[in-house]
């Protein structure tokens, strides 16, 4: 059996693994040797906490092209003026279909769905998760879409609002072969 420090020290060897094989994004090279990758994030206020929460990922291009993500469930919640509140459980999942280089940057064609109902599951390989809002509590439903083809000028951040304050953030990035980014995504770590 292995003891917490054990344990510690094997997710962080996993973790430093993950993050050098981040570092320099294979594939997707343009025609001066530089890779791409995609940033984005899915923001939302927590239902709990109140303040702003969200993932963030960055993928590199050359693996996005069927892409899915689905973000982790959030919950949400809104309130009225006279301080009556309903919650739901946001899920949300991302594809991409297709990419193609474009003078300065990457037309990225990509398809976000958001449902926030009473209840939410998540299943992806290594986990299962759910979370239900009580029966006796008020809940919020609604369906969210975007559906389009992104223009990614390197380094310049397209923002897209829903309701219920969720927003989307992507972006696109270059680095050039030693993995040093050229471009800045200004897309906040939640």
């Amino acid at each position: 059996m292995m003891n917490h420090r054990s344990l510690a020290l094997a997710v962080c060897a996993g973790a430093v693994l993950a993050l050098s094989a981040c570092s320099t994004p294979p594939g997707a090279l343009t025609k001066d040797g530089q890779y791409v990758s995609v940033v984005h994030s899915l923001n939302w206020t927590n239902g709990v906490t109140g303040k702003r929460d969200g993932a963030r990922s960055s993928w590199p291009l050359a693996g996005l092209r069927d892409h899915e993500e689905a973000f982790p469930l959030a919950q949400i919640k809104q309130c009225d003026e006279a301080g009556a509140c309903a919650f739901g459980i946001m899920r949300a999942h991302r594809t991409v279909s297709t990419w193609s280089h474009v003078p300065g940057g990457i037309k990225l064609d990509l398809v976000l769905d958001i449902e926030i109902d009473r209840s939410g599951r998540a299943r992806q390989p290594g986990f299962n998760t759910a979370m239900k809002i009580p029966a006796d509590v008020a809940a919020l439903r609604w369906n969210g879409e975007v559906k389009r083809s992104f223009m990614l000028v390197f380094g310049q951040v397209q923002h897209v609002d829903f309701d219920y304050g969720i927003s989307f953030d992507v972006c696109a990035l270059r680095y050039d072969a030693e993995g040093q980014a050229l471009d800045v995504c200004d897309i906040l770590y939640l």
